[in-house]
């Protein structure tokens, strides 16, 4: 964010730090040389090399990140990971792509892009049991020898006449940084879409923070809806960014209002570019990680590009047990914020982890695609008090791996000299791929409940085309996904025009557009991906 300047705007706030600035002086008169010409050595010229302008340089930050390996069964059996439903790579990949250029590999996570859309699993029969596991085994479309495991989670929904009281902070960041149209703006446009879902049951506060942090809102009934507006309305951007300041009073307002029978929650809307007071990532991780034991979850909205901080972005909401999105357009804003507003505003679980244990005597090699940053070690699915991710009301989890067969061809790992041969499993047994397990704590709830299912034989099918469609299409994601990463999986063989053709194949009906559009952000990817192999090293660059 920049340093707060005349030209910018005061944010009209209730108790808001006060910054004082010397006024700048005069630029010299047009003809008279400055103070720095005057001492500059006789016959030395001062070379002052062109700012760049906001854009013009890219300082989007992305976690560094490793793609998951291939395993051996048979040295390690066991793989656990943290669920959750962020989407925000989704759209910030889909930015990009519409801008006319490849994302940068570590802003693609396979797992958000293909649960960012609605596959219609089954529904849990009753609300008792929190969700309803769907599991396919196909073939590999890019890979010859090897198959797709794809794990399906579907929560329960509620309707939004029985939904609990919300208990709404919105901490929206104010400092020069969000000036664009895509940012401060385009938020406040969207936050309106939400507060047309507010009703008198709930809560909305607002806080904002550029050089300090103030409160615009103190808690009010949504049912005056025109109160909320009009506060929002009044907001603009200027100064440098406080984010560390501006959470500590969202929660503070939160916590004030919080209610056992509501939904409390902290929602922040910001490019991520904290540069004043408490900013350093893990500082600010560990203070989101303290307050969640307060009851009150944190979910993040981020905007914009150029200057996009995803990687503290991701590291907040993690640690305050809450979801991650990204909001590019409007009608993402809509999306998140009123389409999707139980998924993202209503939690029906906690700490939600999957564990799969696959059977040696089936499977030789696997590898989980996605959730890099959310593997978690064997022991912590049962400790209770290791976090993991939430889950929304109605929304669904998708997982898949690539499985290597036993006896085929495709596999990477060579056997070992001096190891035994694994033992068979028992003959009961003899038709499990693995055995998959979900372990989740209802919201306010510090135990733990499991679902458990063997994943058998009937479970398979013999073609991908043959496959539900569900399937289908989240393999054409996982591939599209996968391409744009790089992954060193995938034959050479599997193309664009591949993951084109499958998710023409399983588009459904399609009633809002999303599949459609997915397809269209792949003929973009083809594209960017031609024009990126034609470029001469060093040339172009990524824009905003």
């Amino acid at each position: 964010a920049r340093a707060e300047t005349s030209q910018d705007a005061a944010v009209p706030v209730t108790s808001f730090a006060q910054e004082n600035f010397a006024p700048m002086p005069p630029p010299p008169p047009v003809g008279m040389p400055s103070q720095m010409a005057k001492m500059a050595p006789s016959g030395v010229y001062a070379q002052i090399a062109p700012q760049p302008m906001p854009g013009d340089v890219n300082r989007d930050k992305y976690a560094d990140v490793k793609i998951n390996s291939v395993k051996l069964v048979a040295d390690e059996p066991v793989s656990t990971f943290s669920i959750d439903v962020d989407t925000a790579s989704y759209s910030n990949v889909r930015r990009m792509l519409n801008a006319g250029h490849l994302p940068p590999k570590d802003a693609v996570r396979i797992e958000e892009l293909i649960n960012y859309f609605d596959y219609d699993y089954a529904l849990p029969k009753s609300k008792n049991t929190a969700f309803e596991t769907t599991v396919k085994v196909v073939p590999s479309p890019w890979a010859e020898g090897r198959q797709l495991m794809h794990v399906a989670v579907q929560g329960y929904d509620i309707n939004r006449d029985a939904r609990p009281p919300l208990n709404l902070t919105l901490l929206i960041d104010v400092s020069g940084s969000m000036n664009s149209q895509n940012k401060l703006p385009l938020a406040i446009q969207s936050l309106k879409l939400l507060i047309n879902e507010m009703t008198a049951k709930d809560t909305i506060a607002i806080a904002v923070y550029a050089g300090a942090a103030g409160t615009v809102l103190e808690p009010t009934s949504g049912a005056d809806k025109q109160k909320i507006i009009a506060a929002l309305d009044k907001l603009s951007a200027g100064g440098s960014t406080a984010g560390g300041e501006g959470l500590r009073l969202a929660y503070n307002l939160a916590k004030e209002n919080f209610s056992k029978k509501s939904v409390n929650r902290v929602m922040l809307l910001s490019d991520g570019d904290f540069n004043v007071g408490i900013n350093d990532p893990n500082a600010l991780e560990d203070f989101v990680s303290r307050e969640r034991e307060s009851g009150v979850y944190l979910s993040i909205l981020g905007f914009g590009g150029g200057n996009y901080n995803d990687l503290l972005m991701q590291k907040l909401a993690q640690a305050g047990n809450g979801m991650a999105a990204y909001i590019d357009t409007l009608n993402e804003g809509r999306k998140v914020l009123n389409d999707d507003l139980s998924g993202s505003m209503f939690s029906i679980a906690d700490d939600v982890k999957i564990q799969v244990e696959f059977n040696p005597a089936k499977v030789a090699e696997y590898r989980l695609i996605g959730y890099e940053t959310r593997i978690l070690n064997r022991e912590d699915f049962n400790n209770d008090k290791v976090d993991a991710g939430e889950i929304g009301a109605g929304s669904s989890v998708t997982a898949i791996y690539e499985i290597t067969p036993v006896g085929s061809k495709a596999t990477l790992i060579d056997p070992t000299r001096y190891q035994p041969t694994p033992k068979p499993v028992a003959a009961g047994n003899a038709n499990e791929f693995a055995f998959l397990k979900l372990r989740y704590k209802m919201p306010g709830e510090s135990q733990s409940k499991l679902v458990d299912r063997p994943i058998t034989l009937a479970d398979q099918v013999a073609d991908i085309s043959q496959a539900p469609e569900a399937t289908r299409f989240a393999t054409a994601v996982a591939g599209y996904g996968s391409l744009l990463r790089g992954d060193p999986y995938l034959d050479k063989t599997f193309t664009w025009d591949r993951v084109i053709d499958l998710a023409n194949g399983a588009k459904g009906s399609d009633a809002f557009g999303y599949r459609a559009e997915f397809v269209s952000l792949a003929r973009l990817a083809k594209t960017a991906a031609t024009q990126e192999s034609l470029k001469q090293p060093g040339s172009g660059a990524i824009g905003q």
